[in-house]
């Protein structure tokens, strides 16, 4: 009897051993496919075949193309940190400074070691040690976010550095010319992370048309500069010459030498230099010190959402938006623009004889590439619908009158209207991102001015006034959220989504959507 029940409990718990094998089994399963896109968990499905729509498709989730945090992007996107630097450069002074977190003496050490290393004069003096200071004490801030930046071009920088032989220090230049801002353009009109006029941008290959500003683009604006400053050094014999001479031309540099007797020492001649080379290789070999001796000083950067490493290029075969490539892939649109600044449209235009690329997170590539035919056919169908020709530029027919309102700031105003931050500072003549509830700002919403001539003989897009005063609109067979933004002025993708609470861009038809705030 005994014998017979320890047979039945052994064949029970077998039982509930695989029952519960199979629903830790399907547990795990879950927890797999489980992703979360705008704070929200999602479940990750494999890409569906194409029907009637690009949005047909199931895309796979992507979680890098989360939501940026909205003062981050609005950091990346200003310009007030290149307006900040180049203010500094032009105004340095040389006067003691009180900061006795950094001893003279373990100052001294530092950059004896500094310059054992570098091939740059960064030797103890005064003026030098001024500046270090003084942007220890009053710009901690703004190196911390450099820092952060920098985790993402500085690879690149190096790569192109070491290619054409030039000390990797180089990398540094970046942040006094620009802040790392690739869209930075100076007062006399030098663009991009490495300044390059546009003489002197196409002498070294960079292209700029309608549509592309290549002096804007990270990789190829390096290696010109790379080439330039190659041939400085070999026209000057030294580094630190060959830096004020990238800055102010070689002729100014030749000048400085006659006037200063024929010295060749650029802390000789920097009296002789203009004001603002004057500040230039302080400032250069001030934040030198400070990126590599960052963690003495208790830096913590502000890291940004990837790396470059978890980024990678395709080429482009037909013309395509970024906006489109952004309905494709549900990267963010701030994402791409950050990735791709060379386009100065947001559109990579198709043209003969060249080859135009399109980076994106590694976890995007795939998707694109699995799926480029059809969303080719996508970007063509919505091209055709536009009036030609392309670029489209912004006319006074479009322009409205937007005020500020509370919560307000230029980065939701810019995703509001479909355009940029800086598009906005230069229609209103902004220096910086700071804005008043009242103010007034003149707008040219990314909407093609023929829609207001046309709209008496187009149809209207079929839409009702809800309960709550809403405007919303019932998703037909063909419809993405991108041709649903088109149908209403001032509506942008991402406002679609935030207004109804969707992270993906799959869509049913007969399911209805909030198209007015």
């Amino acid at each position: 009897m005994a014998q017979k029940f320890q047979i039945v409990l052994f064949c029970f718990l077998c039982c509930v051993i695989t029952l519960k094998a199979q629903e830790t089994t399907e547990t795990n399963s879950e927890v797999k496919t489980d992703s979360v896109i705008d704070g929200k968990s999602t479940v990750k499905t494999s890409i569906a075949p194409v029907k009637d729509s690009l949005t047909s498709k199931a895309l796979k989730d992507n979680p890098m193309a989360a939501e940026l945090d909205k003062k981050w992007l609005e950091e990346l996107y200003s310009t007030s940190l290149y307006d900040s630097i180049y203010n500094t450069v032009i105004d340095l002074k040389y006067e003691d400074v009180y900061y006795p977190e950094l001893p003279t003496d373990t100052l001294k050490a530092r950059l004896a070691e500094l310059n054992a290393r570098t091939p740059f004069n960064v030797e103890y003096n005064k003026s030098l040690e001024s500046v270090i200071k003084n942007f220890l004490k009053n710009r901690r801030r703004y190196f911390e976010k450099m820092m952060g930046l920098s985790h993402y071009y500085f690879p690149m920088f190096e790569r192109e550095l070491d290619n054409y032989n030039i000390p990797l220090e180089i990398k540094y230049l970046s942040i006094v010319e620009s802040a790392l801002k690739p869209r930075a353009r100076s007062r006399v009109g030098a663009t991009g992370l490495w300044q390059f006029m546009f003489a002197t941008g196409k002498q070294y290959g960079l292209d700029v048309s309608s549509y592309v500003d290549e002096r804007r683009d990270p990789i190829k604006s390096t290696e010109s500069a790379a080439k330039y400053l190659a041939k400085l050094y070999q026209i000057f014999g030294d580094w630190d010459l060959a830096l004020a001479a990238y800055n102010s031309g070689p002729g100014n540099v030749s000048k400085a030498i006659r006037r200063s007797g024929g010295y060749r020492n650029y802390w000789n001649i920097r009296g002789n230099l203009p004001r603002e080379t004057a500040g230039y290789v302080p400032a250069f070999l001030a934040t030198m010190y400070i990126f590599e001796f960052a963690d003495d000083h208790g830096f913590k950067p502000e890291r940004p959402q990837f790396d470059y490493i978890e980024t990678d290029t395709i080429f482009v075969k037909e013309m395509i938006s970024l906006d489109q490539v952004s309905e494709a892939t549900g990267v963010n649109i701030e994402e791409l623009q950050f990735l791709n600044p060379s386009y100065k449209l947001d559109i990579i235009p198709k043209i003969k004889g060249k080859q135009y690329t399109l980076r994106l997170p590694r976890e995007a590539i795939g998707v694109f590439v699995s799926n480029e035919d059809s969303i080719y056919a996508f970007a063509k169908a919505e091209f055709n619908k536009r009036e030609k020709p392309l670029p489209k530029f912004f006319n006074s027919d479009s322009k409205i009158r937007y005020r500020v309102r509370n919560g307000d700031y230029l980065g939701k105003i810019a995703r509001k209207f479909g355009v940029r931050v800086s598009q906005i500072k230069q229609w209103n003549g902004l220096r910086s991102n700071k804005l008043s509830i009242g103010q007034r700002l003149t707008i040219y919403p990314r909407i093609p001015s023929s829609k207001k001539s046309t709209s008496s003989t187009n149809p209207k897009p079929k839409k009702v006034i809800n309960s709550e005063g809403k405007q919303t609109y019932k998703v037909e067979k063909g419809d993405s959220l991108w041709s649903i933004a088109q149908k209403f002025p001032g509506v942008s993708v991402q406002n679609i989504r935030d207004w109804n609470d969707i992270s993906s861009n799959k869509l049913k038809i007969g399911m209805t959507l909030v198209v007015s705030n």
